[in-house]
């Protein structure tokens, strides 16, 4: 379990999560990457991808 970087809410992951998976928060929907640390699995801002026009 985590702590929600923008709302503070407690956002839970399965005890199998690895590194990278991409979980939501439940209260401000928004979306987060696993990463490991000393303590366990923590949370970073995941990267939006923009939709490609061919530019």
């Amino acid at each position: 379990m985590a702590e929600c970087i923008e709302c503070d809410a407690a956002i839970s992951f399965p005890a199998d999560a690895v590194e990278g998976e991409i979980v939501t928060c439940p209260e401000c929907g928004a979306g987060f990457e696993l990463v490991g640390g000393k303590d366990g699995m923590g949370l970073k801002p995941a990267q939006t991808v923009g939709e490609d026009w061919g530019e």
